[in-house]
């Protein structure tokens, strides 16, 4: 397997994200911030199994916590820093921003375009509050909301539009219902939180494994050669115990996120996975059973790496 390097000093506030390739005659790229302030656009050279620099250019005063392309309009680059701004970039023209927002009241530390809806966006900052945007307008987001936690890292759900997934640091990890912060730019719902003892958490990141609980259309069989494969979903046997808070809808229907231990298995929770998106065979998450997905989160202090299961009816 070749490896790709580019001799940059990289430090542990770097932070680098992958160009989403809509179009395949498209060279991939990766958009990468640093510690002293500055983006760097690297592209995959395949001939010669090396990374080029394409541009280098300061976006921040401080650190550059986070950069992410936008998913639909891959030329745009997103970028946030520990001066408290949200600043928007075409590669096209590096080092002359679109856009800068201060909307964020301190460090500006995640960012992730929806590969969901076209022109929203949503941002997370160490002031504990989640922004959602409508991109074609960034003077005022859509919606505000409050998560009481630093907000270092958010997932948007691969296959339901309106779950965002939240690491908020020593708040634990969140998932958000942003249905109505999309559609009546009201605040977004929080379905579940869960706290970590004596610990923070800094990343989140939902799974994209089909489950066999999610049932393809019959009218839409998965086609065959896409290669899946099948895996046993095995979880951190010896977690230490979350303080969980399990919402509800306006509907009083539950949601309801737990650990995936080794006491899964004889629970009957321990499943079989397919290594395929509904987005390959064509499957709507409307046509799918949607109630349970699989999450993992990362933290600091403890060091751990947890697996956990979400069951939203």
């Amino acid at each position: 397997m070749p490896s790709w390097a580019w001799p940059m000093q990289v430090d542990p506030y770097s932070c680098s994200a992958w160009q989403n390739l809509r179009t395949r005659d498209q060279p991939l790229k990766i958009i990468s911030s640093d510690s002293i302030g500055q983006l760097h656009l690297l592209m995959v050279n395949e001939t010669g199994s090396r990374l080029q620099k394409v541009a280098s250019w300061q976006a921040h005063q401080f650190e550059a916590w986070i950069a992410a392309f936008n998913y639909w309009h891959t030329e745009i680059v997103y970028s946030g820093g520990d001066d408290g701004l949200l600043r928007g970039w075409d590669t096209r023209a590096p080092g002359r921003f679109l856009f800068t927002s201060m909307r964020h009241s301190m460090g500006v530390c995640s960012i992730q375009s929806s590969p969901h809806r076209e022109h929203v966006l949503a941002t997370g900052s160490y002031d504990e509050h989640i922004l959602l945007w409508d991109t074609r307008n960034m003077k005022q987001p859509l919606a505000d909301t409050p998560v009481q936690g630093g907000v270092w890292r958010i997932k948007w759900h691969p296959f339901h539009h309106h779950l965002l997934l939240a690491a908020c640091m020593h708040s634990g990890f969140k998932i958000l219902n942003c249905q109505k912060a999309m559609e009546e730019k009201q605040e977004a719902t929080v379905l579940a939180s869960h706290t970590l003892p004596n610990s923070l958490v800094y990343g989140a990141d939902w799974s994209w494994l089909l489950f066999h609980s999610l049932q393809l259309a019959p009218s839409r069989p998965c086609p065959s050669n896409l290669g899946t494969k099948t895996a046993d979903l095995k979880g951190a046997s010896e977690l230490p115990g979350p303080s969980c808070e399990c919402m509800e809808d306006n509907d009083g229907e539950g949601y309801g996120v737990k650990p995936l231990t080794e006491d899964s298995r004889e629970n009957g929770t321990w499943l079989q996975a397919t290594a395929t998106t509904m987005r390959d065979c064509g499957q709507s998450p409307e046509e799918a059973n949607s109630a349970f997905s699989l999450l993992a989160t990362c933290s600091f202090y403890d060091h751990a790496l947890h697996l956990w299961e979400w069951e939203g009816n």
